[in-house]
């Protein structure tokens, strides 16, 4: 079952809803693990799902008439959203083809228009730039918006995810709630200036946080 931050009795108008999806069907991914533990952590003002269904989906055939039952599960989980936060590891130099999978069918159902989304990534550099710069592709296609301040990597090495499937490590407990955290900055700011650094950069005293310094996509899905 889907974790969900505990239910409260009214949401304040600030609160950030965040949809967190894996793309590894791995349980014991390093990716998983990232996002189960920024789901744990995750600050009052901010309410997480983690998406957990990626194995059940079925694959996207193009102009099909009915909606499969997980797929309207996952089109109210993403219209409930106000962003979303992708992890994906990467398989045969691209993304694993489950994760694509569902972005077809997001795209194809107009639900990513306009949707903020970023990417999260846990592998040190030159494991996953394929997949990161294709996940971008993909979600540029769904006329995504893409938070370029907000994608990040932030090395996870296997070790620190414990029997629980969490990550343990307390000082990445802090740069997780910080990514969630510049998610929900990103969406309550009037303007973001394309230079502006997430405050957490200023923690690499603490973890060695690298940010992807490629063009993103603005709110029409081109290139910015």
């Amino acid at each position: 079952m889907a974790y969900v931050t505990p239910e409260r009795s009214a949401y304040r108008r600030w609160v950030t809803r965040i949809l967190l999806v894996s793309g590894s069907t791995y349980e014991a991914s390093v990716q998983s693990a990232a996002l189960r533990t920024a789901a744990r952590i995750a600050p009052p003002d901010i309410a997480v799902t983690l998406f957990d269904g990626l194995r059940d989906l079925p694959a996207f055939v193009p102009g099909e008439r009915t909606t499969p039952s997980a797929i309207a599960l996952l089109r109210l989980q993403v219209n409930a959203a106000d962003a979303i936060l992708f992890s994906t590891p990467e398989y045969a130099g691209s993304l694993p083809g489950s994760l694509k999978n569902m972005i077809e069918w997001l795209v194809a159902g107009g639900e990513l228009a306009g949707k903020p989304v970023a990417w999260l990534s846990v592998m040190a550099p030159g494991h996953d730039e394929n997949a990161c710069a294709t996940l971008e592709a993909a979600v540029g296609h769904g006329n995504a918006r893409l938070l370029t301040a907000c994608c990040v990597r932030v090395p996870v090495e296997p070790s620190s995810v414990d029997t629980d499937g969490l990550v343990s490590d307390e000082r990445l407990h802090q740069a997780l709630g910080d990514v969630l955290h510049s998610i929900g900055r990103a969406l309550t700011a009037a303007e973001q200036p394309k230079h502006e650094q997430p405050n957490w950069q200023t923690y690499s005293s603490v973890l060695p946080v690298i940010q992807r310094r490629q063009p993103g996509f603005g709110p029409s899905g081109r290139a910015s």
